[in-house]
């Protein structure tokens, strides 16, 4: 009795026992069971974009830099074919053994080492680093067909910009150039840690490098598990930088490009009635294909250290004296104020005396009597010497605003140097120095402070051609296809009669014998121009100089 009650005892606990145990496992089954209806079915959506994610990489590619023309359509900056080499770090076990491999094949600088192997310290494993580039066909080739023993190196076709011009262009387009540490420094566009990317320095390309840049597109790629490519599933190649045209016309470019070949000299042709230049030169130049590919020492220095400053854009940047180009703003400040009429005779005798100094003029025995138009005709000194102590600095100072001098004119270049116009109060607060009437004299002849480059020259000669209309010069016509529109042109409050008779002095100048320039006149029966001969002197002239008429030479 009492074994049958012990086994039924222990039957009950078994039984319990047994019941617990399912009930344990029937819970975890249950709990199993329901994790995985969550992973597997709610789930399911992110973890097969995670896999996915495995799978295919998603590359960004560069988009193609917008092209520059002229008026006309000709290519000023286009792109073409860049072939090169990238290493990916985190694809071999030894990167300097894939360089010296490489090295067998095209020639790689210490230089290029050394940066190479800082930037593999410095950036993520999967980034592509640029090894070289702009390579000939023969060694692009010869490095596919040896890429399976160049562990982490990637043979690639990209683009890489080009000007068709080289130095003729040089100033006005710009160049690119590799993207700097400074570049990446904020900056939140991808694009720029792509290898091989270029961003804008100079000119057009740095002026309009948000809308020249365009949008990047990217590459689907499938990959195994060591991350190597298996193939390329989708491509969108984005969307190309605009389209920028600007006013310039590359066969006068080209002209005068060539008259000033060799020389230190600015060139500036512009439309006098909008503004529009024509031609742009700063010579000597330089090719701003090195700049994209990359200068070497030798080259970079062949630059900096050249006398006659290729890199410098003269024409924005240039701040020159004047000379006698300045004598037209002298006259119209007198004529304005009233002190002298056009008609008025002022005689020269070769010189002027204020105190204990000279004034000479550049004709050694003087003029004689001339009258305005005989004075911008032949250049005369003493004839500005006497209306600019007539007028006053302060009057002179104020024509020169509104011709533009002394102020920053282009809308869309950069660069621009603003010159000097001199007055009072400008003396005054830089030096602590009264003005003397002396310094008016210098100034009457475009010399002294007077400080003008050859952009605002050239602004100042075409609104004095067009009667005295405020054009502003400007470049960019259209970008991505839409025309910018013209600056207002403002009129400039002068008398017409005044104006024309300075148009007549500039067109003695050219056109009437005895005029300083009659030998550069035009040789066509149709067509005529005016101008004015100028020549700022850089060191004082000695009286023996002066006797043997260096003055008159230099005029």
């Amino acid at each position: 009795m009492a074994l049958d009650d012990r086994d039924a005892d222990k039957q009950k606990m078994f039984s319990r026992r047994a019941a617990i145990l399912g009930g344990g496992q029937l819970a975890l089954f249950t709990v199993l069971a329901g994790r995985m209806y969550y992973l597997q079915v709610i789930e399911s959506q992110e973890y097969e974009i995670l896999a996915e994610e495995n799978r295919v990489n998603v590359r960004l590619l560069p988009p193609l830099r917008g092209e520059i023309l002229d008026r006309f359509g000709e290519k000023l900056a286009s792109n073409r074919q860049n072939f090169r080499v990238v290493l990916i770090p985190e694809q071999t076990d030894d990167v300097e053994t894939t360089l010296d491999k490489l090295s067998e094949i095209i020639p790689i600088s210490d230089r290029t080492r050394k940066r190479l192997l800082r930037e593999v310290r410095q950036k993520r494993g999967f980034v592509p680093l640029t090894v070289a580039e702009n390579l000939e066909w023969e060694s692009f080739a010869e490095i596919n067909i040896h890429t399976p023993d160049l562990p982490g190196l990637q043979p690639e076709v990209g683009d890489t910009r080009h000007y068709p011009y080289g130095e003729d262009l040089a100033h006005v387009v710009g160049y690119v150039a590799a993207v700097t540490d400074k570049d990446l420094e904020g900056a939140n566009d991808p694009l720029l840690q792509l290898p091989g990317f270029r961003v804008g320095r100079s000119g057009v390309e740095r002026l309009l490098e948000n809308e020249l840049r365009g949008r990047a597109g990217n590459s689907r790629v499938e990959v195994n598990a060591f991350g190597r490519v298996i193939r390329e599933l989708a491509k969108d190649p984005g969307t190309p930088g605009d389209e920028v045209v600007l006013t310039l016309d590359m066969d006068i470019q080209r002209y005068a490009t060539e008259r000033v070949r060799g020389e230190s000299a600015s060139v500036v042709v512009m439309d006098v009635l909008t503004g529009e230049l024509v031609s742009i030169v700063s010579a000597p130049g330089f090719d701003p294909n090195l700049f994209n590919v990359g200068l070497s020492q030798a080259e970079w220095d062949g630059l900096t250290n050249n006398e006659l400053n290729p890199l410098v854009n003269k024409t924005l940047a240039g701040q020159y004296p004047p000379g006698s180009t300045y004598k037209m703003i002298v006259a119209l400040a007198a004529l304005e104020a009233g002190v002298i009429s056009p008609r008025r005779m002022i005689s020269c005798t070769g010189k002027v005396t204020l105190g204990n100094h000279d004034f000479h003029c550049w004709k050694r025995g003087g003029h004689g009597p001339v009258n305005m138009v005989e004075a911008i005709k032949q250049s005369c000194n003493v004839y500005f010497y006497d209306i600019g102590k007539r007028v006053g600095i302060d009057k002179i100072e104020e024509m020169s605003r509104r011709f533009g001098l002394g102020d920053q004119l282009a809308i869309d270049m950069a660069g621009e140097k603003s010159g000097l116009v001199p007055s009072r109060g400008g003396k005054r607060a830089t030096t602590g120095i009264s003005w003397q009437q002396g310094e008016t004299l210098n100034a009457s002849i475009g010399q002294g402070y007077v400080l003008t480059t050859p952009l605002q020259l050239a602004t100042m000669a075409a609104r004095i051609a067009n009667g005295g209309n405020g054009i502003r010069p400007w470049l960019v016509r259209s970008v991505g296809g839409q025309l910018r529109q013209m600056p207002q042109v403002v009129p400039m409050g002068i008398d017409p009669a005044h104006m024309k008779v300075i148009q007549d002095g500039m067109d003695a100048v050219v056109n009437i014998p005895g005029g300083t320039a009659f030998r550069s006149r035009l040789p066509l029966e149709n067509a005529s121009m005016a101008g004015k001969t100028g020549t700022a002197l850089v060191r004082r002239i000695s009286r023996e100089e002066r006797a043997r008429g260096v003055l008159k030479n230099n005029e």
